[in-house]
């Protein structure tokens, strides 16, 4: 299984479900490996083998398209630089294993560009050629029948972006493609040693090492999709993203999708045949949201409505602020939290200003683990006017907590939630009133709370697992 990101170390919604849902199938019998670009030593490995691509030097040593895709050749040479030591209480240990990476899962482009100037500027820079690596994965793939066009796509498109020859400190590239290419590799060389049925990857920063690994290995590729570039970007897509989530799409065997709701995008927006995709809703891992710490003394009395995500263009903050400022004209006593970071978050703060919320409106910056879950704790009302979101896993964790919730249609989660309130993502003025209405009728909050938290009870990921696992029995009987 392939995916960017595993908790504690996560940046938003996919680490968290990547976690849930290896955790259920493993408890129904299901051995996960995990790779991610880089593994810290302090992840739950109890349930899932995680392996990690952070510090290997690759190799490669064989020319030609019939040596590269020849399993029994000789393996490409893998030195690990590190290896974490064992955690007491977990049953498998960690193997650190290659590729340094600056990419997150949520980056834009401009925001990887900006991370990587930050890093060339305090110097170190070094040059290297990336010939050798992506020729690599483009001789992997070409030399496969299936893959060949996938392979002469993404090889172009990693191409366009990179130049052919990169700037970088130690082994960080200074295009975000770059870092999908450098996963990719060394995915291909953890494919060539491990033994596997199903090549599982999550989200697009992994559909080229997916490709790479199925390739390698002749096993079924199965994507899931958590967001697509039309959720993150709406009509103002990467076409390079775009493309490369187009090419893992119909060379996969299977597309899971989130929601109905994403599973349509796949259809309108990507062409893929309705007899591929197969939706599977996320649940919440009860364990990771139950409190587990006291919420401090609440020092204000005011009504508390909560944001929690990240502040960019797919999640809707800006609806958020207008409707505050709404609400605060009804009822100036109310208090509004935007718990996250992102690329909106600047304009957001000034927008705060310019609508006169300075006192109203609190921005806490990325949070996690307990902090998380005491911001819950101090919650009268969430809110999530997501401008388009596959599923969005914050509601429901929002409701264990007994939070009333407040939604978006445009939402994968709302067409499982049945008690919560749910609004345009464009009506300010309906948000504005849901909001007043949950914090004006204490009869009305508490029955969201009660009613949500029993619902959200029968959302496990015990569900998901076992749809997920006949989607595994699909392509690998």
């Amino acid at each position: 299984m392939l995916g960017w990101e595993f908790p504690p170390h996560i940046s938003g919604g996919l680490g968290t479900a990547c976690h849930g849902l290896t955790q259920s199938l493993a408890a129904q019998g299901v051995e996960v490996c995990f790779v991610v670009p880089r593994a810290y030593g302090d992840e739950d490995g109890r349930f899932v083998e995680l392996v990690g691509c952070n510090g290997v030097a690759l190799e490669q040593r064989a020319d030609t398209l019939r040596d590269a895709t020849n399993p029994s050749r000789e393996s490409t040479t893998v030195m690990a630089t590190d290896r974490a030591s064992i955690i007491e209480g977990i049953e498998r240990c960690f193997e650190l294993l290659s590729v340094d990476s600056l990419l997150g899962p949520y980056m834009t482009e401009a925001a990887y560009a900006q991370r990587y100037a930050r890093i060339v500027s305090e110097g170190n820079a070094a040059r290297i050629a990336f010939e050798k690596e992506w020729n690599a994965v483009q001789a992997l793939l070409a030399g496969q029948p299936a893959f060949r066009e996938a392979g002469e796509q993404i090889d172009r498109i990693v191409r366009e972006s990179s130049g052919g020859t990169l700037e970088f400190t130690g082994k960080y590239g200074p295009d975000l493609m770059v870092e999908v290419a450098r996963y990719a590799v060394a995915v291909g060389e953890i494919a060539r040693t491990r033994s596997f049925d199903v090549v599982h990857a999550h989200d697009w920063m992994t559909y080229a090492a997916g490709l790479v690994a199925s390739a390698i290995s002749g096993k079924p590729l199965v994507v899931h999709m958590h967001a697509s570039e039309f959720d993150r970007s709406g009509e103002n897509v990467n076409p390079r993203i775009h493309e490369l989530e187009h090419v893992g799409l119909h060379g996969a065997r299977r597309v899971v999708c989130v929601s109905n709701y994403t599973a349509e995008i796949m259809r309108t927006r990507y062409s893929v045949p309705s007899e591929k995709l197969r939706v599977v809703h996320n649940g919440v891992d009860h364990a990771s949201v139950t409190p587990s710490v006291e919420a401090p003394p609440r020092t204000i009395r005011e009504p508390i409505v909560l944001f929690l995500g990240r502040v960019t263009f797919q999640k809707g903050p800006d609806y958020f602020l207008e409707a505050a400022a709404k609400v605060v004209r009804e009822e100036p006593r109310v208090k509004f939290v935007m718990a996250g970071s992102g690329d909106m978050l600047p304009a957001m703060i000034e927008r705060c200003a310019r609508l006169g919320l300075a006192r109203n409106m609190h921005f806490t910056g990325f949070l996690r683990g307990d902090d998380v879950k005491r911001m819950y704790a101090m919650a009268d009302c969430y809110v999530m006017p997501s401008v388009s979101e596959p599923f969005g896993i914050s509601p429901l964790e929002a409701m264990a907590n007994d939070v009333p919730v407040i939604v978006s249609k445009q939402s994968g989660v709302s067409e499982v939630l049945r008690h919560a309130l749910k609004v345009d993502f464009w009506d300010v003025d309906a948000l504005a009133d849901k909001i007043l209405a949950v914090i004006r009728h204490g009869g009305l909050g508490r029955a969201l709370a009660e009613e949500g938290r029993e619902e959200v009870r029968g959302l496990e990921w015990k569900r998901p697992a076992t749809l997920v696992k006949e989607v595994y029995a699909e392509v690998a009987p």
